[in-house]
């Protein structure tokens, strides 16, 4: 790899080298990941063995507790090191469509928009709004973003499905618990070498305003870009720019990497038809619930994995119910798939 990056004739082409660097810098950060782990355990075992010479049990549980620690941490660095998959280390594209219910569901839609954007930014990934569309009286339609960052579709591939909330409506007066749906649909961004090729006369193309919180911030031409692609019914959006030029090719490259996503799903699928029946989640499939009120709880329908502190969840700890369900992927484990009521 250092070879490669010191070959003068790389930087020559700026996107080669820009992939080269990247995969560096994951190895490098995998190989210190290894080294730190072995340093850890090295310093937990030499702790427990000085408490038992000196007869501390103090110490003793001190590098037991920390043994446990390094036990949790090693687990999840293997679910990591699991991620292969053909796009699993590319950037990736996360949107958000609330369900039938309307401000209801739109509050919903919001809330896990944000708690996609908090799990990014604890993890130091960058994150950009493409497209919003708000709901019309509190909360949104949709929205999409954009997460890079190594591993970014890697991590949230098997949050695509439906997210149900069960709470006490804030938008009630008579205060009575209400259940909302929102799909989520995550799929990677496309490398520039990977060519996909998209029939212009298979699209359309709308153009309109962009959505604003008004004053300055709101366009006053058709700047914002939607492509439908007929075949398959895809649609894409883009209002982050203000030009349509720009929107349109933003938009563009989400929809190739749209039919990529597909393409992959398809290729898994094939190849181990009867896992994907069990596990593969598609779109109005119900993956997950959110329980604020008569009680506390979220729980992953597919691994049986639960937390007791929602509030904690939606503002972005999320890990547990990630690297559950990618371990359950990849090495076939089957959870309880019990709804909660």
């Amino acid at each position: 790899m250092n070879r490669r990056a010191e070959d003068p004739a790389l930087w020559g082409n700026p996107q080669a080298a820009q992939k080269v660097m990247r995969q560096r810098q994951q190895l490098e950060s995998s190989i210190k990941s290894y080294q730190k782990l072995d340093r850890d355990l090295d310093d937990c075992v030499t702790l427990i063995e000085l408490g038992e010479a000196e007869d501390d049990e103090a110490t003793i549980a001190e590098g037991e507790e920390a043994l446990k620690r390094l036990d949790e941490d090693a687990q999840r660095r293997s679910v990591e090191a699991l991620l292969s998959g053909e796009a699993d280390g590319n950037d990736t594209y996360v949107e958000v469509h609330a369900g039938a219910g309307g401000t209801e569901s739109q509050d919903w839609a919001e809330m896990l928009t944000r708690m996609y954007t908090r799990w990014a930014e604890q993890r130091g990934y960058k994150v950009s709004l493409l497209e919003e569309s708000p709901g019309e009286e509190a909360g949104i339609k949709s929205a999409t973003l954009e997460i890079k960052g190594a591993n970014a579709y890697g991590w949230l591939k098997t949050e695509s499905g439906v997210h149900r909330l069960v709470r006490i409506s804030p938008y009630d007066a008579n205060a009575r618990r209400h259940t909302s749906f929102a799909s989520v649909w995550v799929y990677p961004v496309v490398d520039d070498d990977i060519d996909i090729v998209v029939n212009e006369s298979d699209c359309r193309v709308d153009t309109y305003r962009s959505s604003g919180a008004g004053g300055q911030h709101v366009n006053t031409t058709d700047s914002a870009v939607r492509i439908t692609h007929i075949p398959t019914g895809i649609a894409v959006a883009s209002q982050q720019e203000r030009s349509q030029i720009k929107n349109r090719a933003i938009a563009w490259a989400m929809l190739k990497s749209r039919l990529y996503e597909l393409e992959l799903k398809k290729r898994e699928e094939k190849a181990n038809a009867e896992a994907a029946s069990k596990t593969e989640i598609g779109w109005g499939h119900q993956i997950r619930s959110y329980v604020l009120q008569p009680y506390q709880m979220v729980k992953d329908l597919r691994t049986g994995v639960t937390s007791g502190v929602p509030a904690n969840v939606l503002d972005g700890d999320i890990d547990m119910f990630l690297e559950a369900s990618l371990a359950q992927r990849i090495k076939g484990a089957s959870g309880d798939v019990t709804d909660i009521e």
